[in-house]
């Protein structure tokens, strides 16, 4: 078992910043790959970000150029800088992970989740 723990969350202006981070803990070793997931009220849960422990990373379009992924292998840790934020932004942002990235790039094969951080972007 993979526990993963979020936090970095909350309300800011359009245009501002956030960095969120997840810490993983436990069976780390079945783990080579962790993401960022944002699910939108009334949306489905989609891919922001992910990042495997030799700094491959892929991002969805839509954030590309304002939000940076990276991990600290040390400290079990991911991170999700996010800069000139939008209020299309707004969501639960969740932490996953999984032994590859070509598999927790789809959102249905994730192996373990974490309790999700809320981010609010105002107008």
């Amino acid at each position: 078992q993979v526990q993963l723990v979020e936090s970095g969350g909350g309300l800011v202006q359009s245009g501002g910043s956030l960095r969120l981070s997840c810490v993983a803990s436990g069976n780390i070793f079945s783990i080579n790959a962790m993401g960022w997931y944002r699910q939108a009220p009334g949306k489905q849960r989609g891919l922001v970000a992910v990042i495997n422990r030799y700094g491959l990373m892929k991002y969805v379009d839509s954030v590309k150029g304002r939000f940076t992924i990276s991990r600290d292998n040390a400290k079990n840790t991911v991170y999700l800088q996010m800069d000139n934020l939008k209020p299309e932004d707004t969501g639960v942002y969740y932490c996953g992970a999984g032994p590859t990235i070509e598999t927790i790039v789809l959102v249905d094969r994730v192996l373990s989740w974490g309790q999700g951080t809320q981010v609010t972007v105002s107008s």
